[in-house]
């Protein structure tokens, strides 16, 4: 985070739950009312320097500066689409990276967050499954990344019309309910009615199916639900989804059925990347369609997006069209995405950092020599 200088012992309020941020105010002393006058400045406000928090006695405020500092990402780079996306690559207090992207669309707005450094997966379709896992974000660095979007978009305090940010989605670099403790802390702290205020119907985590933490997902924060799913047979999916041979269809469409929530006004999406010859005829529609019986849903139909060295090309408009058509006709959504920022390497499955995994030798050798 890059408002704790090297060697700064100093704890970042950023990322602490409410309940944190009152254990830490009684440990100093202060009286309990001081925790939601921090929280407002914090979420609400988007104030980053406890100077500027002037309800709060100069002398309260400079005992905390001596305590504590408030973190943001640090921007390595800054890209913007010709189509008016716009993607920050983020290094983090230890030098990590990862990418967030902004979406604009007509009155809305959708910020898409990663949730680790790299990815635990390496499904072959997406470029960051060809980074290997590094680290997971805490979730100060994962709440950081809508902070950072807010300052980048000046949105502060936190508006409740007219945004330019209305819509979080789980779906950049790294497989969220592989992180379950850090996402589920930052989304709750997105959520909070006092700070972010982010609705939760506003809110959609992805996953390419790990499946025993779908249900405690759906139990513990209500959020909507994506499904990485790409194939409509196991053999496939094995392929394109290695996590399949884990938790194959079968089991995966089970939790999707039983998702806390799911009804016909809270549809479950399931995405589906569309890789030339080989999971884009009418048949595997059809086949797709079998699938999801019994489960309200909707198809998110994405045209792949490529990538230097990538083993796949993108089905023609004419197969996307019929694949999208075998499925209207069975009564389901399915929307072709159209891509979004593809000249900066900013669409589905194009994130990627140049963060590199390290060998248990080199971060000792480090540590040695801090």
């Amino acid at each position: 985070m890059i408002s704790a200088a090297a060697g700064d012992t100093r704890k970042d309020l950023i990322g602490l739950s409410r309940e944190e941020l009152a254990a830490e105010m009684a440990a100093i002393g202060a009286e309990p009312f001081r925790t939601r006058q921090l929280w407002h400045w914090l979420y609400h406000r988007g104030a980053t320097d406890l100077a500027a928090m002037t309800t709060l006695a100069k002398s309260f405020r400079a005992e905390l500066d001596r305590r504590y500092v408030v973190g943001r990402p640090a921007v390595a780079r800054g890209q913007q689409s010709s189509d008016g996306t716009r993607k920050w690559l983020l290094r983090f207090g230890d030098g990590q990276e990862a990418e967030c992207v902004h979406i604009p669309e007509d009155g809305r707005g959708t910020l898409c967050v990663s949730s680790q450094v790299g990815c635990t997966l390496n499904c072959r379709f997406c470029h960051t499954g060809t980074q290997l896992l590094v680290r997971n974000l805490d979730a100060g660095e994962i709440v950081g990344q809508i902070m950072l979007a807010r300052d980048q978009l000046s949105e502060w305090p936190s508006p409740q019309d007219d945004r330019q940010l209305t819509n979080i989605v789980l779906m950049g670099m790294g497989e969220p309910l592989y992180n379950y403790d850090n996402v589920a802390k930052a989304i709750k702290i997105a959520m909070d009615g006092e700070g972010l205020s982010v609705s939760k119907r506003k809110i959609t985590l992805s996953t390419a199916g790990v499946v025993p933490m779908i249900r405690r997902c759906g139990k513990e924060l209500g959020v909507n639900l994506a499904i990485s799913l790409h194939a409509t047979n196991d053999p496939l999916r094995d392929e394109l989804v290695p996590l399949n041979k884990k938790y194959p269809l079968a089991e995966l469409l089970q939790a999707c059925r039983e998702y806390p929530g799911a009804h016909n006004a809270r549809r479950i999406t399931f995405e589906y990347v569309m890789l030339n010859g080989i999971n884009d005829t009418p048949a595997e529609a059809r086949a797709l369609v079998a699938l999801l019986a019994g489960i309200p849903a909707k198809v998110n139909l994405i045209p792949f997006n490529p990538w230097p060295g990538a083993p796949y090309e993108c089905s023609s408009d004419v197969a996307i069209q019929k694949f999208s058509d075998v499925i209207f006709e069975a009564g389901y959504s399915a929307l072709v995405r159209t891509p979004r920022g593809r000249d900066i390497l900013a669409a589905c499955g194009q994130l990627k950092s140049d963060s590199v995994k390290k060998r248990a030798r080199e971060r000792t050798a480090e540590a040695a020599a801090s």
